[in-house]
Formats: C-alpha cells, sequence, structure tokens
C-alpha cells in the first residue's frame, strides 16, 4: 500500500523525497542523483546512467524502478522514478561519488528503521515527536500535531475501506475539507504562508492544525455514519466534514475579532514559540 502523503528524508541538509510503497520506503531517484553528484542536470544523468547502468547487465533495472506521485517544487505531484532501498543501493554502486559510502549506511538505516516499525508503530511515532522536536517545535504544538496524524490515519484508513483511490482522490478529498474549513484551497494556503515543497501541516499554527483535526474527524464520522461507499459518497462527506469545521472557525473569528488563518511558518526555526502564536492577525 502506498503512503498518500509523500514524506521527506533529510540527508546532510538535503531534502530526498519518498514514500511508503508495498510497505517500504521508495525514494525519489532524481533526489539522490542530485544529492550525490552535485549534477544541475540531475534528470539528463540520471537518463545516461539508467542505459549505462542496463548495458552492465542489470537488464531488470526498469522493472524494479517504479514511477510513483511526488510532490514538486511547484506543490504539484508528478509520476517520478523511485525505487526502493535495494535497487537505490545498486544505483549508488554505479555513481563515482565520494558521498556515496555514507550514504549507502543511512539509507540501510532509513530502511532498518522502517522494518523496526512495522514491527512497533510505536517507534515511528516516537521518532517523529523526537525529530518534530530537534527541529525546535514546542511541545504543545507537537502534541497536537501528533494528534493530528493520528486523526489523519484513521481517515485514510476509512477511505481505504470504503473503496477511494489512493493518490489522486485522496488528495481531492483532502481539498474538499481543507476548502470548506479555510475558504481556501490548500495550494493557496501555502502560498499565503510563503511554501511551496513543504508539508502544509508542519507550518501550520495550533488553532490551524486544530480544526483541520475537527474537518477530518468530522469527515470520518460522517462517513460512518452515512456508510459512504466509492469516491462521490465519500466527497460529499468530505465537503459536509469540512463545512462544520469551517463553520466553527467562522464562530470563533466572530467572537474574537481574529483570523485562524495565518502567514506564519516554520522556515524560521531559529524563531522562539512564539512565531507561530495562534493570536496571529497578519492574514485579517
Amino acid at each position: 500500500m502506498e503512503n498518500e502523503v509523500p514524506k521527506l528524508a533529510v540527508f546532510k541538509g538535503k531534502n530526498i523525497r519518498r514514500v511508503i510503497h508495498n510497505n517500504e520506503w521508495w525514494f525519489s531517484v532524481i533526489d539522490i542523483v542530485e544529492l550525490l553528484t552535485d549534477s544541475n542536470r540531475p534528470r539528463k544523468y540520471w537518463s545516461d546512467l539508467k542505459k549505462k547502468i542496463q548495458e552492465e547487465g542489470y537488464g531488470q533495472l526498469s522493472e524494479k524502478i517504479g514511477q510513483l506521485k511526488l510532490e514538486a517544487s511547484d506543490g504539484k505531484k508528478y509520476s517520478t522514478d523511485c525505487a526502493n532501498t535495494e535497487t537505490m543501493f545498486r544505483i549508488i554502486q554505479s555513481i563515482p561519488s565520494p558521498k556515496a559510502e555514507p550514504f549507502k549506511r543511512w539509507l540501510a538505516k532509513i530502511g532498518y528503521e522502517r522494518i523496526q516499525e512495522i514491527d512497533d508503530p510505536e517507534l515511528g511515532t516516537k521518532r517523529t515527536r523526537a525529530l518534530y522536536k530537534a527541529k525546535g517545535y514546542p511541545d504543545d504544538w507537537i502534541e497536537i500535531r501528533m494528534r493530528g496524524i493520528a486523526i489523519r490515519e484513521e481517515l485514510t484508513d476509512e477511505w481505504q475501506k470504503r473503496g477511494v483511490q489512493e493518490n489522486i482522490e485522496y488528495a481531492i478529498l483532502t481539498a474538499e475539507i481543507h476548502e470548506a474549513t479555510f475558504g481556501l484551497k490548500p495550494g493557496d494556503h501555502k502560498k499565503l504562508k510563503g511554501i511551496a515543497r513543504e508539508n502544509l501541516r508542519d507550518h501550520m499554527t495550533n488553532l490551524e492544525q486544530i480544526f483541520t483535526m475537527l474537518g477530518e474527524a468530522s469527515t470520518t464520522e460522517i462517513a460512518r455514519t452515512q456508510d459512504a461507499e466509492g469516491f462521490e459518497d465519500n466527497q460529499q462527506a468530505a465537503k459536509s466534514g469540512g463545512k462544520i469545521a469551517g463553520n466553527a472557525r467562522k464562530e470563533l473569528e466572530e467572537k474574537t475579532g481574529k483570523k485562524v488563518i495565518s502567514r506564519k511558518n516554520y522556515l524560521g526555526l531559529n524563531a522562539d514559540a512564539k512565531s507561530l502564536s495562534p493570536s496571529d492577525e497578519s492574514s485579517k
């Protein structure tokens, strides 16, 4: 099964896109090629390298490369060459780079940690919490974010049971909830915060997270109550769930005179916790 939200891995400050596919991590080949070669034309480098590897006798390479949807710098998702840990090792062996050995160790560690998380899901939660802590997020934000992840997983599990197709349909339904909750599309919300490739939820204020959770939790409950089946039924549930959160947001804004939607983000990780104060009114 493929994870509906591709994630970023970080190696020595470089972002590497990855996604869970067939219950293991698959990595963007282009991102890894760019990291190891410092090429300003990583796609061309990869195209030439692919031919070279096949000529060397690794004819099954094409069968081991998957085209998976990953988010690009413009915020849109495109089919991208991806490979699992084993195949990435074979590709890396063909790249003459002094960075290869430490990267192999890092890649092996990531793969091993995934196996551990399958055996003990709590380990994945602990690692995620520790990562946010290391990045400088405050404890109260982390607690809300972790709860949001759990609610999101409950929703996507429900969609899977109800015949919703992953990737495109998940993204459409998520956008429906978001727009009904905040009155703007996820892409516009990103633009407001000045981010592009980053995960929007990792740049939300406490209140933005809370209303996101309300919209998704409401959608899950409505889908169950109405026994929604297939994309169209679940789309209606998504709109209804988002509307509940949207109405609650509007009522809070009316009572406080402050906008919930904020321009603040976590691009400046050295800023103190106040930089994400829910009372921010910059988006009025």
